[in-house]
């Protein structure tokens, strides 16, 4: 409209007024992409000073099936923590249902829940604080403890976590088609241990000029919701520009009933980071032949 006008003013002129270029009418902000370039940024930003982050782990021990794990700066502890904070035998965990109990063993001893001083309580799996020290209470079919040092030792040797570039065409909005049936599964972890789940139905895509589909999973562990979707997988591009033990990506249900599957967000198990981990490993139903470069990168060199 503006060089319309422009051309009807320049005739009643002898000498011709240079043109005006059309003004550009920028591209409306792709929703999608800005959402999953600011998480990258927020996960960059937790690895390297949330004291939560996978670099600051430094031990795991497997709380026994029956009895006590104890906590404490004595030897004789499963878990030894050197700090002026802690006692000898500061406190010890138990599994106790779906959670566990944690309790004081020292006289003055306490441990924090969500910022309280506790010195006996009932927890889901969750946080708890000791000392210095945060502690893990994992579940996940192979009960643990994992300890974080918040001082992150191995933050400053960390460059990562690296990202191909933002690619639309790795981005689904698709239907789930349900099982039948939803069979119980077991699913390999790199604890040892099997994770039971729900295998609730199968993803179909078109990728690298292939059909594929993918089968969802809900695992069957506490904290884990009724309408929660898991999907593990593994690509050609495993071992040759990502992480080797494959990758995962949340889903997330739209409006319409369908799911946004964003390889762009796909990332790696914490247990590419730290040994301390006890992560699923993708079925042989999730490897695929055809190349995903979209998400989350990994190197060996990196690590």
């Amino acid at each position: 409209m503006i060089s319309r006008i422009f051309l009807c003013l320049a005739l009643t002129h002898v000498a011709a007024a240079p043109r005006l270029a059309s003004a550009a009418v920028p591209a409306p902000p792709d929703t999608f992409e800005v959402a999953a370039l600011k998480d990258r940024a927020e996960t960059v930003a937790f690895f390297h000073h949330d004291p939560m982050s996978p670099l600051a782990t430094i031990l795991r021990e497997d709380v026994p099936r029956a009895g006590w794990l104890t906590i404490g700066a004595a030897a004789d502890n499963q878990v030894v923590l050197a700090d002026s904070g802690i006692a000898a035998h500061h406190a010890r965990v138990k599994i106790n249902g779906p959670g566990f109990r944690v309790e004081s063993v020292d006289a003055g001893a306490t441990f924090r829940v969500k910022g309280e001083a506790k010195s006996e309580a009932n927890v889901p799996p969750s946080t708890i604080g000791i000392g210095r020290y945060n502690v893990r209470l994992s579940y996940q079919n192979a009960p643990a403890v994992i300890v974080f040092d918040p001082r992150i030792p191995r933050a400053g040797e960390f460059a990562g976590p690296t990202y191909w570039p933002y690619d639309r065409k790795y981005r689904f909005i698709v239907p789930l088609a349900l099982e039948s049936k939803a069979d119980t599964v077991l699913i390999e972890s790199t604890g040892g241990q099997p994770r039971p789940a729900l295998r609730v139905g199968r993803f179909a895509f078109k990728l690298g000029g292939k059909d594929v589909k993918l089968a969802a999973f809900r695992l069957l562990e506490p904290g884990v919701g009724n309408d929660d979707v898991s999907l593990f997988y593994m690509d050609a591009t495993c071992g040759h520009g990502s992480y080797h033990g494959g990758r995962y990506v949340n889903v997330e249900k739209q409006a319409d009933g369908r799911y946004l599957v964003d390889f762009n967000n796909g990332y790696n198990p914490s247990c590419s980071y730290s040994p301390h981990y006890n992560c699923p490993i993708p079925p042989l139903e999730n490897r695929l032949t055809v190349k995903i470069p979209a998400g989350e990168s990994w190197t060996e060199e990196a690590h």
